[in-house]
């Protein structure tokens, strides 16, 4: 709240828009990564890539203006920039005095300066469920019907399966309109009665919530009258925006009276209901453009005051940010549809949330988001479903959705309680990662040119480091009897017990049970 406070003290006007360009050449063998999270499989950035965070229209996750070198060369333009991959360089449009600093000669030395400087690192971090216990979000189940015997439909399954008791996600239509946060009578005839039984389960529960306001709401009046709406620049009404799920007013959380009433509201569901967080969806750049806010921000600050809002809601989960590096807030990856295209995405996506002040992150849903893909069980791939739960099973949360008893024959459901057990196994160690994470910023997930610089393995996406000890090789291709896994310098152990001698790639054997991992035996 203190960021809140000092953006809407001092009413930060919007600067104008800088044409200034500078190029950056390239050092030889040098890779660049940047803050643009749904697009980390396209990196390291490759010549004729460019960007507008400026506009940010084409991007549905985490943003952070930090540009970051294998070479240990970093920028941090502050604001948002237009930029270009040339064949040699790095062409920066919209920021003035722009500075190229080094840090030693690695991305793990350059990362480490970079959040030191610029992210807020100080010991906290999201509520420990969402690390130590599985997620569940009703959303796939559920859709747009979510309803209070099928949330409790939904959890009893999970537990009478086997499945521990976690943090149970209820979606988007649980409320009775957007803005209007008042649990659905209809759906819902006793909510509180339905916190208490989750409770009395084991489970943590959160809601979804998101700042948009339907425009025919008695809450929509009440803010259009008394201030708290983004507006219109030509009339100074209440600008309606268009956004997947219909035409809303926009929250401006630069007025006060926009922060007073959001949190009045998430403060009654957790006083009335006993809610115990909140699924903060929605808040992109996209959303306040061509608005006029009472603080005057930018669309950028805007995003920005969403994410610090929810800092006081430690049991939160985000999916779009803006310069929010080391803040406790869990920050999930974009949605990913049920294909192996996208499960090919989580290691490269979720490592680079790693070096870019983001550690505490989400892989989204087991098998995707995309719930049409469930309609139909013939349509769905089973392997898809357990490669996906053991990529889950090593990075810091695994969030299910999809139920895996609902669709999964016998084999595939061993296959996946396995990973959640395996996962178990490593709760402590990925605590640890967690906790140091919060005081350092150094990543939970790292990539493998983080622990291993310099020795040809900036384009490996396919595997990664979880802290400096396990070395993790998902299968991420369908049926896949084998896998390729490169191991570096020293001693590996794998979890049969065998020892590999490392500064070679492997062909591994890998049955649908199969998760690969090592362990270093050799740090040094």
């Amino acid at each position: 709240m203190k960021l809140i406070t000092l953006l809407l003290g001092l009413f930060i006007t919007v600067s104008a828009y800088s044409q200034e360009k500078t190029e950056i050449k390239f050092l030889e063998g040098e890779s660049w990564w940047v803050g643009i999270i749904d697009q980390g499989h396209l990196m390291p950035l490759t010549n004729s890539f460019s960007f507008d965070m400026v506009k940010a229209n084409n991007t549905y996750n985490q943003l952070q203006p930090l540009f970051i070198s294998s070479s240990g060369r970093y920028i941090f333009p502050e604001e948002p920039v237009k930029f270009t991959i040339k064949s040699n360089s790095l062409e920066i449009e919209g920021a003035s005095n722009l500075k190229v600093q080094t840090a030693g000669k690695s991305l793990q030395t350059a990362y480490r300066e970079a959040a030191a400087k610029y992210f807020s690192f100080h010991g906290k971090y999201p509520y420990p469920d969402l690390f130590q216990k599985p997620q569940y979000n009703t959303w796939i189940e559920l859709t747009y019907n979510q309803n209070q015997k099928d949330v409790l439909k939904y959890a009893q399954s999970m537990l009478r399966n086997g499945m521990p008791p976690g943090v149970i996600m209820i979606d988007d239509t649980w409320q009775h309109d957007y803005g209007v946060w008042e649990f659905d009578a209809n759906k819902f005839p006793n909510p509180k009665a339905m916190l208490d039984t989750l409770h009395s389960q084991g489970f943590k529960v959160m809601v979804w919530i998101c700042p948009f306001v339907s425009p025919d709401s008695r809450e929509y009046r009440e803010l259009a009258k008394d201030g708290g709406l983004l507006l219109n620049k030509e009339d100074s009404k209440p600008k309606m925006v268009e956004w997947w799920n219909g035409v809303s007013a926009v929250l401006d959380l630069s007025h006060p009276n926009g922060v007073k009433w959001f949190k009045a509201k998430l403060d009654y569901l957790q006083n009335q209901y006993g809610v115990d967080g909140f699924k903060f969806d929605a808040g992109d750049i996209r959303f306040y453009e061509n608005g006029k806010s009472y603080g005057n921000i930018s669309p950028h600050q805007q995003c920005l005051l969403f994410n610090q809002l929810a800092v006081q809601y430690p049991l939160n989960e985000f999916r779009a940010a803006w310069k929010v590096g080391g803040e406790p807030l869990a920050q999930r990856l974009a949605d990913k549809a049920h294909n192996w295209e996208d499960l090919q995405k989580l290691i490269p996506q979720i490592t680079l949330q790693g070096i870019m002040g983001y550690p505490f992150a989400c892989p989204d849903m087991i098998g995707g988001g995309e719930f049409g893909s469930f309609l139909n069980l013939a349509q769905i791939d089973q392997d898809l479903i357990v490669r996906s739960a053991q990529c889950h099973a090593f990075m810091p949360m695994m969030q299910f959705s999809v139920n895996p008893f609902r669709i999964l024959d016998e084999k595939h459901i061993k296959a996946v309680k396995e990973a959640v057990a395996l996962r178990k196994n490593f709760v402590p160690t990925i605590m640890a990662l967690v906790k140091n994470a919060a005081q350092t910023g150094e990543p939970v997930v790292r990539m493998m040119e983080y622990e291993f610089p310099h020795q040809g393995f900036e384009k490996i996406k396919d595997q990664f480091m979880l802290g400096d000890s396990y070395l993790i090789a998902p299968v991420l291709i369908k049926n896949a009897t084998t896998r390729k896994i490169v191991l570096p310098k020293g001693k590996w152990k794998d979890s049969n017990g065998k020892i590999w001698q490392g500064n070679k790639t492997i062909e591994y054997p890998t049955k649908l049970e199969t998760l690969p991992y090592f362990t270093r035996l050799d740090k040094h």
